[in-house]
């Protein structure tokens, strides 16, 4: 169970990539951005886990290439989860 220490990320949609290599991870993300900007959720997380960082790096690799994506950053509390947030269209 994942630990909340911002009550606001409660509310927030997120998708769980552990276990995922680099090539499915990329293609789980994109799936789950297209589908929360289908349901106007603009505020999402990515847990990829802390480990050795391979996930970490493929999914800020792939946010900064996304048109779609307006920020990205790494959750204050928990280093292995990112923040992102979409552009409303």
């Amino acid at each position: 169970m994942r630990r909340i220490d911002d009550p606001f990320q409660a509310l927030m949609p997120s998708i769980d990539l552990h276990g995922f290599d680099s090539v499915l991870c990329i293609i789980k993300v994109k799936e789950f951005i297209t589908d929360c900007l289908k349901l106007k959720n603009y505020d999402i997380i990515l847990i990829h886990g802390k480990g050795s960082g391979i996930l970490r790096r493929s999914v800020h690799d792939y946010l900064k290439t996304d048109k779609r994506v307006l920020s990205y950053k790494l959750d204050n509390f928990n280093d292995g989860a990112t923040i992102v947030r979409l552009k409303e269209s």
